[in-house]
């Protein structure tokens, strides 16, 4: 059943644990999407929580991040997340996270690597395999432009991008209030297609369509995914809206080898 449904919506679940982006993307570009489960960790962040700043114990963090570690070939690039428009090579943040939001890479050296658990991870690739990149895109991050920055630190002909829409929040669980429609809305009025009123100045937000928006307005056009749902999906994914104290997933993009 699990196997049908990834398909259905654009996942392949290739070994058993982790998901993987199933887009046109050259050879050399790989993906990684991890679920809530595989880990060591104990409720609440049962059980592959990778986030080390949400209250979990260490040594289960390090063991879990380990795991991921051991399926990608090279070092993951994680950043300490603020929900900026800040982007950063990968490869800098190999030291010591920086607080960025979204990472390229070029060179096969590092892993482009956001952690979420409702917002919107987006990965992308250049159709020739040269370029690699991961942005984490919570409306506030969306909204000051962090797709745009992601795109644009790419170097490429947004013509020849290809972006994922990896898991998130979906349309039907996103309740939002005005102040986050009108962070959209105000700058683009034709944004109001994505939020749907439920009355009492509440709204129901669809990211996907809002980051879907956002990269066809840049010139991306090439995008997949999107349709899963964090909140929806419990035995899957971890979702703060749902929850409250929970763990993090890893969605990540890298060269098998550079062009």
């Amino acid at each position: 059943m699990l196997k049908t449904l990834n398909e259905a919506v654009g996942l392949n679940l290739s070994d058993g644990l982790f998901l993987h982006a199933d887009w046109p993307a050259p050879p050399n570009v790989k993906t990684l999407i991890s679920t809530r489960n595989g880990g060591v960790s104990q409720a609440p962040y049962a059980s592959l929580n990778l986030g080390a700043h949400v209250g979990d114990a260490p040594e289960h963090v390090a063991h879990n991040r380990a795991l991921v570690q051991a399926a990608v070939p090279v070092p993951l690039a994680w950043l300490d997340q603020v929900h900026s428009a800040t982007v950063v090579p990968a490869a800098s943040a190999l030291s010591k996270p920086p607080q960025a939001d979204a990472s390229f890479d070029c060179g096969g050296t590092a892993a482009c690597a956001v952690m979420t658990a409702d917002c919107l991870p987006v990965l992308f690739c250049t159709a020739d395999g040269r370029c690699v990149a991961a942005a984490h895109a919570g409306w506030r991050g969306l909204a000051a432009g962090v797709l745009q920055n992601t795109v644009a630190a790419m170097k490429a002909d947004p013509a020849d991008i290809l972006a994922y829409l990896a898991p998130a929040i979906g349309p039907d669980a996103f309740e939002i209030g005005q102040d986050v429609c009108d962070a959209f809305c105000r700058p683009d009025p034709a944004a109001e297609a994505a939020f749907t009123a439920i009355g009492g100045g509440k709204y129901l937000a669809d990211i996907y369509a809002l980051a879907t928006r956002v990269l066809r307005r840049e010139g991306v056009t090439r995008i997949y995914g999107g349709g899963r749902c964090t909140v929806i999906e419990r035995d899957t994914f971890f979702s703060y809206r749902r929850d409250g104290q929970t763990g993090r997933m890893v969605s990540a993009v890298w060269l098998e080898q550079a062009v």
